[in-house]
């Protein structure tokens, strides 16, 4: 989920942490438990940072280790250690409890993105992510201001956010149903679909899709069961010359390679004798174009002169991006 989301959720388990009595009859293991779930609820996203870096970094470590397993007992080992010393008096077992809920909710909620997280490590390094909810749901941000204000106005706060997590509990249940409804429609609609991708967007029945057969790459939106088909690209073997494998030893295009399950190759020849070669991500159609690609730029002695991963929705920002890029080359 987007940082909003996990700061909302932050609180409102604050609220929900009065249920524990250790909490509701201390106020300095109230305070230290409020801001542990808080600062636990945002723990995971730390590697955000690494957008400070490049984008290559980023893509390829965002909601990596941090959402690990030996990560989500770490991270409330550090709050409670960091707390207890400013807040001595607060009780520390509870506070690890309830840090360690919070840590574990926000890793649990991001598996049901289409970005998903590497949950599985140090046993896996396979992204999980179910494509059920996107980044930002506005339903699931807008119950939980919802809660959070009528707590401020005085209403019990276990009760109101023990309603709240049984709307969403009901809320989730019904958009997995959805999920799997769209993708038996994509399956009817492309019998000989081998692979279904689908990325749920801010509105409750839009879906995008991406396909692939075992001779094409399909893409469309689905409106509930309506599937619309948008592109429909051959698969080719991805290429087998010096600068293509030039181009895959780019550390753009190995963070791009981790991160996309389904994408076509593009290669042309442009100014000054170089070749560009493209990766485009099939899954983020969006205003008739492909915005998440990797693009590197190879000369005839086949050194990487520009490269750079990440989200263009415009030439004009994409050589830009190379430009800044071939500067940190």
């Amino acid at each position: 989920m987007d940082t909003g989301t996990h700061l909302v959720m932050g609180i409102a388990i604050g609220g929900l942490t009065f249920v524990d009595p250790a909490v509701a009859s201390s106020t300095a293991t109230a305070t230290a438990v409020i801001t542990g779930v808080i600062l636990g609820s945002q723990a995971p996203d730390i590697d955000t940072v690494l957008k400070l870096r490049n984008n290559a970094v980023y893509i390829r470590h965002h909601r990596g280790i941090t959402h690990s397993i030996p990560a989500v007992i770490i991270w409330p080992i550090l709050i409670t250690f960091v707390l207890s010393f400013f807040i001595s008096d607060a009780n520390a077992l509870h506070l690890w409890l309830w840090s360690f809920f919070a840590v574990a909710l926000h890793v649990f909620v991001d598996i049901f993105n289409a970005y998903g997280t590497q949950a599985l490590r140090p046993f896996s390094k396979k992204w999980v992510a179910l494509g059920i909810i996107n980044t930002f749901d506005p339903i699931i941000f807008g119950l939980h201001v919802i809660a959070i204000m009528i707590w401020a106005f005085g209403a019990n706060p276990v009760i109101t956010m023990s309603i709240l997590y049984g709307i969403l509990v009901i809320y989730y249940i019904i958009r997995i149903w959805l999920h799997g409804a769209v993708k038996q429609a994509v399956q009817n609609t492309i019998p000989d679909a081998t692979e279904i991708y689908l990325s749920p967007t801010r509105y409750f029945f839009q879906y995008r899709v991406a396909a692939n057969s075992t001779t094409h790459h399909f893409v469309g939106r689905a409106y509930g069961r309506s599937i619309t088909l948008l592109d429909k690209f051959e698969i080719e073997p991805l290429p087998d010359n010096p600068i293509f494998n030039k181009a895959t030893e780019d550390d753009n295009f190995k963070s791009f390679l981790s991160f996309s399950p389904i994408y076509r190759v593009e290669m042309r020849e442009i100014e000054n004798d170089l070749t560009e070669v493209r990766l485009i991500d099939l899954r983020y159609r969006s205003n008739n174009r492909y915005p998440f690609v990797a693009v590197a730029q190879i000369s005839p002695t086949l050194e990487i002169v520009n490269s750079y991963t990440g989200w263009i929705f415009s030439e004009e920002k994409l050589q830009t991006k190379l430009e800044e890029d071939r500067k940190l080359l």
